[in-house]
């Protein structure tokens, strides 16, 4: 995109659109009936250790280096089929999918997500969403840290973005200030525990659900007028 648009609404994808908490408890099941307590407890350690080392959770590097220290563990590759194979679709939020059409009438968009360069496009494909959003989809190690390249990307006056962590709501508003409305959606662990978003500013706009923004009408009728965060 060159010409800019009046508003880009940008969408996180784990919490936000689709419940990876869902997702996480079914693998940690599946992982306790292939490889049993021990080595469930194996791999989350070395899931943990790779998200300090690499920023974003990495479900098959972390299944990759759980091999290399069980080489002959047959069961590995029904976790990878389980992995691969995951039916995404069947965990996306109520009511997200009616979201992105309803901000598609007043703007383009995005999925602007973390992840590993397999796997979380794989989920974004599977779950529908990559379709939903006109393959508008742009996934970075640290997504707050490349805010450059979204504008460059999809140049907007203005830009909403939606995040269920307020660490990265309050990072993008202090890059972005006024050219950026913060949407707050109370999903997954992050997003409830108070620990964590008592350390962070609150965001411009706080919802329960994904689907409560389908009746958020005064929201869209103020971006519908000129950019700029909303009066709410």
């Amino acid at each position: 995109m060159t010409t800019p648009n009046k508003v880009v609404f940008l969408f996180d994808v784990d919490n936000t659109l689709l419940d990876n908490d869902r997702v996480t408890a079914d693998l940690r099941r599946h992982l306790e009936t292939e490889v049993g307590s021990e080595g469930s407890r194996s791999y989350w350690n070395i899931f943990e250790q790779l998200r300090s080392e690499l920023g974003y959770a990495d479900y098959l590097g972390a299944l990759q280096r759980y091999r290399s220290e069980n080489p002959h563990d047959p069961h590995l590759f029904t976790v990878s089929h389980f992995l691969i194979g995951y039916p995404f679709a069947n965990r996306v939020f109520p009511h997200a999918l009616d979201v992105i059409e309803l901000v598609k009438q007043s703007g383009p968009a995005v999925i602007l997500s973390d992840g590993d360069v397999v796997f979380q496009p794989r989920k974004v494909e599977r779950s529908g969403l990559f379709k939903a959003v006109d393959a508008n989809v742009l996934i970075y190690v640290h997504k707050e840290q490349e805010l450059d390249d979204v504008a460059r990307r999809f140049p907007a006056d203005h830009y909403v973005m939606v995040d269920d962590k307020l660490r990265i709501l309050a990072a993008i508003k202090k890059i972005w200030s006024e050219r950026v409305t913060t949407i707050f959606v109370r999903q997954g662990h992050y997003a409830v525990d108070p620990k964590i978003t008592a350390a962070y500013p609150l965001a411009d706009v706080a919802f329960d659900q994904i689907g409560d923004l389908l009746n958020a009408a005064d929201l869209w009728a103020r971006f519908n007028q000129t950019p700029g965060p909303p009066t709410i």
